[in-house]
């Protein structure tokens, strides 16, 4: 029995003889499920950072780079899992990740205006290579060095928004409620890798999620209620 790639055989089979499943029937099932639990919740993940800019019309604290360059990762991520086939609860967030990756920029833009024509550029140049990168048009060798790389891109992504918030001593507008959901998915990623077998760069991609998005959750919860004062506008 088969549901969504889900193999309930196992399972059903040995409940239906009063026995509970063994761990190598359970835990396949068990990181499926997480899998497509995490793709479903990712849906919503960065809203609560989203919604609480548009609220307060402030990026007070926030770092552009920080959110450009995970914007980057994102999309390198997405394409990587596309073209090495991996199934969809493997990966299924990262696009829903992307989508709203992409909107968040663009509000940190719109409240940071004048926008430098620095960023324009960086921009422009992301939309030009993006839709290459997602296509799989570029030499398979060029593309797992490209993979190797986001790992760095990712932690870069956060390196900024971590020491900008050790230097005030405060995080802005940052959302404790989508980094916590951060920091869960990445756990919950590298437990379903394993189950799936996913390739090591993918392991390890998550469990730098897990330290970058922990350091910055616990930033969070740490500054608090600290005072916003001497901080700055988004840079």
């Amino acid at each position: 029995m088969e549901y969504l790639g889900i193999d309930l055989s196992c399972a059903m089979g040995s409940l239906r003889n009063g026995e509970f499943p063994e761990k190598d029937c359970l835990l396949p099932l068990i990181s499926k499920l997480l899998g497509y639990i995490l793709v479903a919740a990712s849906i919503t993940v960065k809203l609560p950072q989203i919604m609480k800019i548009v609220n307060h019309k402030s990026v007070r604290g926030l770092s552009v780079v920080a959110f450009e360059l995970e914007v980057v990762g994102y999309t390198i991520s997405l394409a990587y899992c596309l073209h090495k086939g991996l199934p969809f609860s493997a990966f299924g967030e990262m696009a829903f990740l992307l989508i709203q990756a992409l909107i968040l920029v663009a509000c940190i833009y719109y409240y940071s205006q004048p926008v430098p024509m620095t960023t324009w550029v960086r921009a422009l140049l992301y939309c030009a290579v993006a839709p290459t990168v997602l296509a799989g048009q570029i030499n398979p060798t060029l593309f797992d060095a490209l993979y190797a790389s986001q790992h760095a891109i990712f932690l870069f992504a956060r390196l900024p928004q971590i020491w900008k918030n050790f230097k005030n001593k405060s995080t802005g507008e940052l959302s404790f409620l989508t980094f916590f959901m951060n920091f869960a998915g990445s756990i919950v990623r590298v437990f379903t890798s394993i189950q799936e077998n996913a390739p090591v760069s993918i392991l390890t991609g998550f469990a730098l999620g897990v330290f970058t998005n922990g350091t910055i959750l616990s930033q969070i919860i740490l500054y608090k209620k600290a005072p916003a004062a001497k901080e700055k506008k988004a840079n």
